[in-house]
């Protein structure tokens, strides 16, 4: 495993409650850009801190794929919580050492 997979998987270990919040803002670069379908940020701070006002409870993944190349890592999930199952792909591009950059793309219609 390489050095990227292992902070990728840090990362996912930390948003799914086997690490603390605390330990994910260690793996961010401080200008960390966060896109997603619902919630997008321009930095760690900012993220941080709706994961801390929002905070991801009784979730789960199914780690099903990982693919690399020299700056990214991409994971494909079953992510699931109570009456919510659905396939996520998650991007993080790293310079630095550190994730500046997460991309997460899921289709919405799940959590409705």
């Amino acid at each position: 495993m390489t050095k990227q997979i292992d902070l990728a998987k840090s990362y996912m270990e930390s948003f799914f409650g086997q690490a603390s919040l605390e330990t994910m803002e260690a793996l961010l670069s401080d200008e960390l850009v966060f896109d997603g379908p619902f919630f997008k940020s321009s930095s760690a701070k900012e993220y941080l801190n709706s994961l801390r006002q929002n905070s991801p409870i009784n979730v789960h993944y199914d780690l099903e794929e990982v693919y690399e190349n020299e700056n990214s890592v991409c994971f494909i999930y079953l992510f699931s919580k109570s009456g919510v199952e659905t396939r996520m792909a998650q991007t993080f591009e790293i310079a630095d050492g550190k994730i500046c950059k997460i991309k997460l793309v899921f289709d919405t219609n799940a959590f409705t």
